[in-house]
Order: C-alpha cells, then sequence, then structure tokens
C-alpha cells in the first residue's frame, strides 16, 4: 500500500531552540527504559530473587519498547504528531509514578511493561525533528536529537546509580516522573501541528509496514544489523551492575551507574556520524562502527579483568553502536519521506527485539557460565552486523 502525502502546514525549519527541547525530551523518554540496569543488584537483593529472574525487568521493559514501536509508531503517519507526543508524555509519568510505588517485584514488572510501551515517546520525536529538519542537514539534525536521546540512554545510569545510593530505588522513578512531567506543557506549546501523512486505517498502517520490509532492502539490512548490534550493547548493559557486584570487583551502584559517562563519550559522535552520512555516504561508517564492537568485545572476552578494561570498552562499543544507528537511520528516511513514522518503527522495533534478547541471554549467560561469556556473546552479534552490512541485497 503506498501513502498518499498531505501538504505539511509548517516550514520545515529546526531552530536551536526547539532542537534542545526535543533533544532533551527524548533523551528523559529513552532514559526511562534504563534506569533500571544500575538498580538491578539492588532490586535483586530487595525482593530476593537471583540473577536470572531479575533480568526480567530490563527484558519485560524493552519487549514493551518493540511493542509499542511495532504498533503504536505507525500512528505519527496517521494523526497529529504533537497530540501523540503530549499523551504519551503523559502516560509515561503514570508509569513510572507506578513503578516508585510498586508494592513487590510483579508490580514492578507490570510497570516495566508500562515504562517500556509509553517510552517510545522518543520514537515519535525523532521523526518529528526529521521532518521539521532542512533536507540538506536532515543527517546532522537527526543526530543532534539523537545525541539527546544516546545521552539519556547513558547518563541514565548515572543518575540512577547515584540518586539510588542517596535516596534509594523508588526516588529514582519518582523524580523521572516529574522531570517528564514538566516538560509536557513546553511540548504542546512549541511543536507545530502535523499534517497526517497518509488518510490508511490502522490495520493499512500495520500491514503497509510488511510492505515496506518487502520493498525496500535498505531498510532490512539497517534493522537487522542494528539489531544484532543491539544485542552486544543489551548484554553488556543489563549485566553490568550484577558484574560489578560480584566477587571480581565487589562495586555497588553509583560505581554501575558511573560507567554511564564512559558510554557517554559515544553519544557525542552522533552528530558528526550524521553528518559524515550526510556528505559521504553512511555505509562506511556503519561498517567501521560494527567493526569497532568486534574489536571492544574480542579485547573484553580475553583481556585480564580490571574496571578500566571495562570503562575502555564502554567508550568503544557505545561509539560504535549509537555512530551506527545515526547512520542508519539517515538511511531509512531517504527512503520514502511520507512513511518516516513506520520506516522508524521496523529498524527501532527490530532494535529492541535485540536489545530484550541481549538483556535475556546476558542474564542467563551470566548466571550459567560467569560474566566472561557476555562478551562472547557481543563479539558474535557484532560478528553478524558486519556480516549483514557487507551484503547489497
Amino acid at each position: 500500500m503506498k501513502s498518499t502525502p498531505a501538504p505539511q502546514t509548517v516550514p520545515p525549519v529546526l531552530g536551536t531552540a526547539l532542537t534542545l527541547l526535543l533533544a532533551t525530551a527524548t533523551g528523559l523518554a529513552v532514559a526511562s527504559i534504563y534506569y533500571v540496569q544500575p538498580l538491578l543488584g539492588l532490586l535483586a537483593e530487595q525482593f530476593g530473587v537471583g540473577s536470572a529472574t531479575i533480568g526480567l525487568l530490563p527484558t519485560l521493559t524493552q519487549l514493551g519498547y518493540a511493542a509499542a514501536i511495532l504498533l503504536l509508531s505507525p500512528l505519527g503517519d496517521r494523526f497529529d504528531r504533537r497530540r501523540i507526543i503530549v499523551v504519551k508524555a503523559a502516560a509515561l509519568v503514570a508509569a513510572l509514578a507506578f513503578a516508585a510505588l510498586a508494592p513487590g517485584f510483579a508490580a514492578l514488572c507490570v510497570a516495566s511493561v508500562g515504562i517500556g510501551l509509553m517510552a517510545t515517546l522518543a520514537q515519535d520525536l525523532v521523526p518529528a525533528a526529521a521532518t521539521l529538519a532542512p533536507e540538506a542537514q536532515r543527517g546532522k539534525r537527526v543526530g543532534q536529537v539523537m545525541t539527546g536521546l544516546l545521552l539519556g540512554i547513558l547518563l541514565s545510569r548515572v543518575a540512577a546509580g547515584s540518586v539510588a545510593a542517596v535516596a534509594g530505588w523508588r526516588a529514582v522513578y519518582g523524580i523521572a516522573a516529574v522531570a517528564v512531567a514538566l516538560l509536557i506543557p513546553l511540548l504542546w506549546r512549541s511543536l507545530p501541528r502535523f499534517v497526517p501523512a497518509t488518510s490508511a486505517g490502522y490495520g493499512s498502517l500495520l500491514m503497509s509496514m510488511v510492505g515496506l520490509w518487502t520493498r525496500h532492502a535498505p531498510l532490512r539490512r539497517a534493522a537487522l544489523a542494528q539489531g544484532l548490534l543491539s544485542v552486544a550493547f543489551s548484554a553488556f548493559w543489563s549485566t553490568l551492575a550484577l558484574v560489578l557486584a560480584g566477587p571480581e570487583f565487589g562495586q555497588g551502584s553509583a560505581v554501575a551507574g558511573a560507567f554511564g559517562l564512559a558510554g557517554a563519550a559515544g553519544a557525542l559522535a552522533a552528530p558528526l556520524a550524521g553528518g559524515i552520512a550526510d556528505k559521504r555516504g553512511p555505509q562506511a561508517v556503519i561498517r567501521i562502527s560494527a567493526l569497532l564492537v568486534f574489536l571492544a568485545f574480542a579485547v573484553q572476552a580475553v583481556a585480564p579483568a580490571s574496571l578500566w578494561l571495562l570503562v575502555g570498552v564502554a567508550v568503544v562499543f557505545d561509539l560504535g553502536v549509537q555512530a551506527a544507528l545515526v547512520s542508519h537511520q539517515s538511511v531509512i528516511y531517504s527512503l520514502d519521506p511520507a512513511s518516516r513514522s513506520r520506516l522508524n518503527a521496523v529498524l527501532v522495533s527490530c532494535m529492541f527485539v535485540g536489545m530484550a534478547s541481549g538483556a535475556a541471554l546476558g542474564s542467563a549467560l551470566l548466571a550459567g557460565f560467569g560474566w566472561r561469556a557476555v562478551p562472547v556473546l557481543g563479539v558474535v552479534a557484532a560478528l553478524g552486523a558486519m556480516l549483514v552490512a557487507r551484503r547489497r541485497a
């Protein structure tokens, strides 16, 4: 099914102030699904569960995110994206507040699913930026907004670990709920109205994603490669707090959260990667990025254990994963401007299926074989991404 484009009623200009707002909102939205990672050691102790069971929390959050990306994000092509953004932000506030008040592990699992579902607000904001950006600067502007997203992913761990060490894990979710709530009136006032790009019904929108997958080989390659890199990414971050709390390192949630500062270095590459993709094409960036992820985990798998090794690994593989994501988005946004929300939904749903798989596999490997098994998974996943990126069909 082909979309029927509608004329845009706002000029495609993304100024500095609006870019900053979109980047901030995107970062806070996506941070919601990562606050739990440095808290896993604390939560496992409080609720009396093992490493494999506590791994359900990030797994359920990421599965909820993937499901909502696939089922809800396409609505951005059908309805006013500003209204969708505000409604999702309010629902995310409610899910975070429920997590802060969760009376037990089962309730926190339910809250985790809700957070994952509504944190897809981030993936409504990124296509909004792509729509408002001038075509010649689209990669750069999307990269700037993606910097907010990536810093949200990485610095969320710093914030969560630090707050939990001082005020407990419930305060993490409570503060997050307040932060998102404060953004809602700013988003409503600052964003323009978006005219829908299609008048198709919901069922047709969902089916059209199958058509997009079938028609566009670059979309298939981008989704598969980024999904595999996300397996490696999530396996590391979903097990790091448990590894650091173990006998090899003996560190708490604050140290686990501080590792986000190391990974944040990779987020700074997002605008640079977008600019290079605009000028020279994204394929070279994607291949180099996958190689960086492969090398980082290969070193971790064989080198002597140390905190500095883990810091270096986090810097290098985060740089690779984030640069690849921005480059993949540059690829897919050029395929069909009227279908950007659905193209993004396909890419990011595959990415978060990879995230959920990485969290589950990483937790299982850690419980069964020890922490050295986790980077082996990262090596295999990165190798798969490298092979996919080399394909031309």
